[in-house]
């Protein structure tokens, strides 16, 4: 199948336009993460506690700011989540002073101060979990079970993980009357859950803890696994073809992880560890590309002997030009329609998959067979030289 026709483009001969341009980018990207913002690492990589919090109504991100501002010297990152109507916000503080541990609790603590200081002594059903619950029912023992503790406690695991069930499922209760729909709780325990619990103004949606250690050493598996698949790609590249061919694929990759990245610090995206696998997809996705340019490259050079590398390479790149535009096409629509409607968990991945199909497109065409043309050049005189000498 083609969707072009036979073409006729001298890509290589806009090549010092193309790189000019690529580096000039590069430049300003890597400006602006090391001299500006920088890039927005994630507690995978920093440390720290996120908290994914639900309110009742429409959150003063000041308020909340202003009320976590004593759990640590760093500015709380409080942004909204989801749509603006379901009334959800990430929070997420460093850990004060590289301190290991799960700030959670605090965080959590500081919000009940401010916001549901009525609620001491009470049951909270939008922020404590089944095991709480469950332990409140067992020493109150409304159904009258009896028995040692444990006996109590696996009796009423059952009505407990109903309750986090329910809330799970709306998000968060709105008052305790929304028991009444909770399924399968006894009469006593129903009558004494609404007795002994309240709603807050805010839910616990979730929430994950990394210590300053164990982040560090992901950010360095991160940085070893990009590097590794590089020089995996060199390698494969340089059995297969020719070394030039190696280096024209790897300039190409660090030409796409580049202007990834920048794009990634020029919009505040937060970079973690499915970021880090959406960067190591772009990197196979890219180099696929690559190689069926320079597959028929090669075939070329042995069909056409005597021609040009140049002529070659132009060509073969206007050869599989249809074959690029489907394969890339296609996927940038099933991306873009993952970046549109696929929520916020993988919106970050799919705009990082969105950039990168964008750009592993061109520099396949206009960074990778460039690249590998200088380097067969260079190499070409270096032989020259040696056999003069």
């Amino acid at each position: 199948m083609r969707i072009i026709g036979d073409t006729n483009i001298s890509f290589l001969s806009y090549r010092k336009i193309a790189l000019g341009l690529s580096s000039a980018v590069i430049l300003v990207g890597v400006a602006y993460m090391f001299l500006g913002p920088g890039l927005n690492l994630g507690i995978d990589f920093i440390g720290g506690t996120q908290v994914t919090v639900k309110f009742q109504g429409e959150p003063d991100l000041d308020r909340i700011r202003e009320a976590l501002s004593t759990i640590t010297d760093a500015t709380p990152e409080i942004q909204r989540f989801d749509e603006v109507e379901k009334h959800e916000i990430l929070i997420r503080i460093e850990n004060p002073g590289d301190a290991e541990g799960d700030f959670t609790k605090p965080i959590l603590d500081a919000l009940h101060e401010e916001y549901d200081s009525g609620l001491d002594g009470v049951f909270d059903l939008n922020t404590q979990g089944a095991r709480e619950l469950a332990d409140r029912l067992a020493d109150d023992d409304p159904d009258g079970v009896l028995g040692d503790i444990e006996d109590r406690k696996e009796h009423y695991s059952a009505p407990a993980q109903a309750v986090l069930g329910y809330r799970k499922l709306q998000g968060m209760f709105r008052s305790v009357d929304d028991l009444d729909q909770v399924e399968g709780l006894s009469p006593q325990v129903l009558a004494h859950t609404k007795m002994i619990a309240g709603t807050g103004e805010f839910a616990l949606l979730g929430a994950e803890n990394v210590g300053p250690t164990v982040g560090a050493d992901l950010k360095k598996k991160a940085q070893l696994a990009m590097w590794f698949s590089l020089l995996g790609m060199l390698g494969y590249i340089w059995l297969r073809f020719q070394l030039p061919y190696g280096i024209g694929a790897v300039a190409a990759l660090f030409h796409d992880v580049l202007i990834t990245l920048s794009a990634l610090a020029l919009f505040h995206r937060e970079i973690n560890l499915p970021t880090i696998a959406a960067l190591l997809t772009l990197v196979g996705y890219s180099v696929n590309d690559t190689v069926v340019v320079f597959d028929r490259v090669r075939e070329n050079l042995k069909l056409h002997r005597g021609e040009k590398l140049e002529k070659q390479m132009n060509d073969s790149i206007n050869q599989t030009l249809s074959r690029t535009f489907i394969t890339s096409g296609t996927t940038l629509m099933v991306v873009l329609t993952l970046y549109l409607f696929g929520g916020d968990v993988i919106n970050t991945f799919a705009f990082v998959l969105l950039i990168g199909i964008i750009v592993g497109t061109y520099s396949s065409i206009f960074i990778a067979s460039p690249v590998a043309l200088a380097m067969n050049k260079i190499m070409v005189a270096r032989r020259r030289r040696k056999r003069q000498r």
